[in-house]
């Protein structure tokens, strides 16, 4: 369960890691970074007999063996699968037995092929992914399509004996075949693979043995057996040299198997690693191991040491303190006992137009009753001069546009920008009971003359476009 759960975070580096003494090391994930071969060219050759024929490779109880050679451009895609553009020479010679007058007919096909071929490795894809074992041996399945051109030759002793027939098929789209077949790949060295390779070749055609250009065509060798394509096979051993600078071709590793093995190396070196080991007395989220403050208050924020948190640094934790980000003394529960404002005005009159000079620069979004970031330090610094007042003192934030836009528009967004402005100075301590918001939209004119507004300089429209501090 550990492995699995290790594996879940480091299978995606897997692409990207090369490992080394002193590390990982990652890479782009490119041409170069490969981690294994994954080209290779391959050669073989061997028999070739025409089988499921009316001309066959096999009569009287004996064998005519033909030949055949390849080459072929491998490219593995993945560890379990790839791709080959496979060329493919080679001869069948075959007889066959028509009547007593015409006797034992006997001829040969010579062809040409080209196909793609799919290669499906059975080995690394039944193989199980914890199984660390180096393997030497595996299974492959092969299955493609290809154009193959073709001379054929048959004599017999009767219509057959002055005037063989000759059949000949281009390489064209009329010569589309199937082939498939299997192969036992033995890993002979980083370079070099040996393999025994059996093929069937499937022409689809009834001429492909040379027996007639159709099924009733004279002399009647297409008519011996009931069939309609005639195939052949092709057995091969063969060599393929893997091209590549790494130790490991492709078709004979496992990428998640290698993860798995360095998953298991990782949990071996880190077992007797113990988390948590003395466990969390304070159930604060940090363990005893590097726990600073093991008596930490329940419900209490802590920092990475298990330290309870203590914003303003006045002695008082955050739990505690009424005051989180004001200084103040432990007996005032960190509050300060004096208005920390810069300098509070003594009259409400002048407290008022204090406050006023604060508000005077708020901005909101265009067209919305947002306050921007930019205008909290502000509000911050009347938050303080409203909150020397008592709570018998009543205030109204009013809310005003300039004369642009329709009454009814402008009435409603002055009254929601003026509730955005008593909300915040509710959210940072001032009582509710002492506010209340106002919107008079463009009935509060700073400037009456501005009515319209194309009338008066645009700083003019600017200033009637405000929220202000009155006493009720």
């Amino acid at each position: 369960m550990k492995k699995n759960i290790f594996l879940l975070f480091f299978v995606p580096f897997l692409g990207l890691a090369q490992t080394s003494e002193k590390g990982m090391v990652t890479k782009p994930f490119n041409n170069e970074s490969r981690l294994f071969k994954d080209w290779s060219i391959t050669v073989g050759g061997g028999a070739a007999f025409m089988t499921n024929a009316d001309v066959t490779s096999f009569y009287d109880g004996k064998v005519n063996w033909g030949w055949n050679g390849f080459v072929s451009l491998d490219k593995q895609i993945t560890h379990t699968f790839g791709l080959s553009l496979l060329y493919t020479k080679g001869e069948t010679k075959q007889k066959a037995y028509l009547n007593d007058a015409a006797g034992v007919g006997h001829g040969y096909t010579k062809f040409d092929q080209v196909a793609l071929l799919g290669d499906v490795n059975f080995s690394n894809l039944m193989r199980r992914v914890d199984n660390h074992s180096k393997f030497r041996w595996a299974l492959h399945g092969y299955a493609g399509i290809g154009l193959t051109g073709y001379k054929t030759f048959l004599q017999d002793n009767n219509l057959l004996s002055k005037w063989p027939l000759y059949i000949e098929q281009k390489m064209n789209v009329g010569s589309f075949t199937y082939i498939g077949g299997a192969g036992l790949k033995y890993n002979v060295s980083r370079l070099l693979d040996l393999e025994l390779r059996a093929l069937y070749l499937i022409s689809g055609d009834e001429e492909f043995d040379g027996g007639g250009w159709s099924r009733t065509a004279p002399p009647g060798y297409n008519l011996i057996n009931d069939s309609y394509t005639d195939n052949a096979w092709l057995f091969n051993l063969a060599l393929s040299f893997k091209l590549g600078k790494h130790p490991d071709h492709l078709r004979w590793v496992d990428p998640l198997q290698d993860a798995y093995a360095k998953a298991g190396n990782l949990e071996e070196k880190f077992k007797d690693f113990k988390v948590c080991e003395k466990g969390d007395m304070d159930n604060d989220g940090v363990c005893d191991d590097w726990d600073r403050q093991l008596d930490t208050p329940a419900g209490a924020r802590v920092d990475g040491a298990g330290v309870a948190l203590d914003s303003d640094l006045d002695g008082v934790i955050d739990l505690n303190d009424k005051c989180v980000m004001v200084p103040g003394p432990i007996e005032n529960s960190g509050c300060p006992k004096e208005p920390v404002a810069q300098s509070i005005p003594v009259s409400k009159t002048s407290a008022i137009d204090e406050i006023n000079k604060y508000f005077n620069g708020i901005e909101f979004e265009l067209n919305k009753d947002i306050i921007r970031e930019k205008s909290f330090n502000d509000l911050d610094k009347a938050v303080e001069i409203i909150k020397t007042f008592g709570l018998q003192e009543k205030f109204l934030v009013v809310g005003a546009t300039d004369s642009r836009g329709s009454a009814i528009y402008n009435k409603k967004l002055s009254q929601s920008r003026a509730d955005a402005v008593v909300k915040y100075l509710v959210n940072k301590g001032v009582p509710a009971s002492i506010l209340t918001a106002e919107g008079r939209g463009k009935e509060d004119l700073k400037y009456v003359e501005c009515d319209p507004a194309t009338k008066c300089p645009e700083w003019k429209n600017e200033a009637n476009r405000r929220v202000y501090f009155v006493a009720r």
